[in-house]
């Protein structure tokens, strides 16, 4: 359980990416949240009960031709 103050949101929460990182391995390419979620760096998760959710990054930026 989250030690906190104040409390992180819990996985089951829509704001549950905003939970700190509690561990973090960057050359693969997820963290771990103290709330149980693990976040990819392409923004996919996977939840405590082993549900996963898709990536959902918006499109990505292009440079403006010079």
């Amino acid at each position: 359980m989250c030690q906190h103050q104040p409390t992180c949101p819990s996985a089951e929460a829509t704001d549950r990416e905003a939970a700190r990182v509690i561990a973090c391995f960057r050359e693969q390419g997820w963290s771990l949240l103290c709330n149980g979620v693990i976040v990819f760096e392409d923004t996919g998760e996977l939840l405590p009960d082993g549900s996963s959710i898709a990536p959902h990054r918006g499109p990505a930026r292009h440079a403006l031709a010079a």
